[in-house]
């Protein structure tokens, strides 16, 4: 009998279960890829970009106009805030709302 023989079933085991992790390997190593925005590759190793057509071109002008607006927009704010703080911290503001609350108390 040949001594090989009886191992047979554990040797296709193995193989079967090597094959299986590999596959749930490459299945776990895709969903990562594409779920931290890293492009996905061909079977020869070359990354797989997007195609650029004309409307995504136009999408990211627009997604790019409409950012460069909020940020203005947002620069105005902060600015408008910054003087209704230096308004409400100022010496003369303080006591004219003292001032204000002492003769309301008054009355």
């Amino acid at each position: 009998m040949n001594p090989i023989l009886p191992y047979v079933p554990v040797f296709a085991i193995l193989g079967l279960s090597c094959g299986i992790l590999g596959l749930i390997g490459w299945i776990f190593t895709t969903w990562y890829r594409v779920k931290n925005g890293y492009p996905l590759e061909n079977s020869w190793g070359k990354p797989l970009y997007p195609q650029i057509t004309n409307e995504t071109t136009e999408r990211v002008k627009l997604l790019s106009s409409e950012n460069a607006q909020l940020r203005a927009e947002l620069g105005a704010v902060k600015d408008r805030l910054a003087t209704v703080e230096r308004i409400v911290t100022d010496r003369s503001f303080s006591l004219e709302r003292e001032i204000e609350q002492l003769r309301g108390s008054a009355n």
